[in-house]
């Protein structure tokens, strides 16, 4: 395998997401460009000690649906995934405060993101309705018919 500018970046092949300096790949695909990708560090909430009031390591990811390098299609998909991770403005936010670090939470956070963009990648299978044959609909009605039969021959039997 030939080592290009995309090797040069961590990856995760079970994942198929690859960031670094040229943004989210998903599936081979630039999503997104890394300037479009707004990463801010705030305090974390919760257990932690002093590490928690001193340190800010919940990452916070944003990135306008419009510069994502989507279809419409999916980016519908996309915003029904995400539910109420768009804002009105149009702009999904992905957050993660799990780890104590900064690097691993905006590991995450991308981890995420790109789980996302996976799913909304997906075009489902369309429905098609469907109607049982005509020889299926003989083969319930007599085994209707038999099944009705014997339990007629049960109260036969009593009376």
């Amino acid at each position: 395998m030939a080592a290009g500018p995309a090797d040069s970046h961590p990856t995760d092949p079970a994942l198929g997401r690859q960031f670094g300096g040229g943004g989210l790949i998903v599936q081979g695909r630039l999503i997104a460009h890394e300037d479009d990708l707004a990463f801010s560090f705030i305090s974390s909430g919760g257990p932690g000690g002093q590490n928690v009031n001193k340190r800010a390591t919940k990452c916070v990811v944003r990135v306008a649906l419009g510069a994502l390098a989507l279809s419409p299609g999916q980016l519908d998909r996309l915003r029904l995934l995400a539910g109420s991770l768009v804002t009105a403005a149009d702009e999904l936010i992905v957050s993660s405060d799990e780890h104590r670090s900064q690097e691993r939470n905006r590991s995450e956070c991308m981890d995420r993101l790109a789980d996302l963009m996976r799913r909304a990648m997906v075009t489902p299978k369309v429905r098609r309705a469907t109607k049982p044959s005509r020889g299926a609909k003989e083969r319930r009605l007599s085994a209707k018919k038999i099944r009705g039969d014997a339990k007629k021959r049960r109260g036969e039997r009593h009376e």
